[in-house]
């Protein structure tokens, strides 16, 4: 059973920065394609960020240069290293894992980041 851990969310000031966590159990992480959406309230579900198997990763305009997706495999686990961060970048934040052999989406709990001051 897939499962995944978010982690690292909270209140920052604008220019601040956060790196949220994310770890995957039940499936051969190292070839799954992964990344991060958020949700701001009222408003539709944004892919932010994503990462291939491979390590190619692809990101939202509004984040390039400001925000990174990485993995570690031995971990399980992938990363999302937000800088520069501002107000309109306050949402909740929801990992997901695409399963390699039957190309099932899988969540996480969701990790609130607020960026005000």
């Amino acid at each position: 059973q897939v499962q995944l851990v978010e982690s690292g969310g909270g209140l920052v000031q604008p220019g601040g920065s956060l790196r949220l966590s994310c770890a995957a159990s039940g499936v051969i992480f190292s070839i799954a394609d992964m990344g991060w959406y958020r949700q701001a309230p009222g408003k539709q579900r944004e892919l932010v960020a994503k990462i291939a198997g491979s390590g190619n990763t692809d990101y939202v305009d509004s984040v390039k240069g400001r925000f990174t997706i990485s993995r570690d495999n031995a971990k399980n686990t992938v990363y999302l290293q937000m800088s520069s961060l501002k107000p309109e970048d306050t949402a909740v934040y929801y990992c997901y894992l695409i399963h390699p052999r039957t190309r099932s989406r899988y969540w996480g709990q969701g990790t609130q980041v607020t960026v005000s001051s």
